[in-house]
């Protein structure tokens, strides 16, 4: 049985992530039971996350401030404070953020995008390991195990989803990224 949970500002595991910018996990999975994730991201201009395809999660971005591109599928948006991107599993999905910062609430139905932030980010409670460093190359790895694939690079804010992307049977085996 799932209990009621409460995470208090500033008690959120904080994860650092690319150019400097910061996850925080609100709920996981051992507070929802499974259902959901959501975290708070402070994210730096041009962060930009590889074309990739999440096998086992939906995930629901709402844009809190900032400006970015996003994409899903063959769908590309332009988003401002305020908007919010519903980006389905087995879709492929991309984002960069144009401002010079950017604050999110995402949420992932169910649980387990979390353990994927974990394992390719840093621990901001603990020391940083001398060789953390987030890349396309590090993520496909870790991705690998946890139900997503990476299709290829991030793209350009005016660039369009490449074709190749979006025809499942041009898709590396599930799991097995590109990179």
């Amino acid at each position: 049985m799932t209990l009621a949970y409460v995470t208090r500002a500033g008690q959120e595991q904080q994860i650092a992530w690319i150019a400097g910018s910061v996850h925080r996990i609100v709920l996981d999975k051992d507070a929802t039971d499974g259902r959901l994730t959501a975290f708070r991201s402070t994210m730096r201009a041009g962060v930009a996350s590889p074309v990739h395809v999440h096998e086992r999660e939906d995930e629901t971005v709402f844009l809190l401030s900032g400006t970015g591109v996003f994409w899903s599928g063959d769908q590309r948006w332009e988003l401002s404070s305020g908007d919010t991107a519903f980006l389905p599993r087995g879709l492929p999905h991309s984002y960069v953020f144009t401002s010079d910062e950017a604050e999110l609430l995402t949420i992932c139905n169910p649980s387990g995008m979390e353990a994927f932030f974990r394992a390719a980010g840093w621990d901001l409670s603990q020391p940083k390991p001398e060789d953390w460093a987030v890349d396309i190359k590090s993520l496909a790895k870790i991705g690998e195990g946890l139900g997503q694939t990476v299709l290829g690079p991030p793209l350009a804010p005016d660039a369009q989803m490449p074709a190749e992307y979006l025809a499942p049977a041009s898709r590396p085996e599930r799991g097995t990224s590109l990179y």
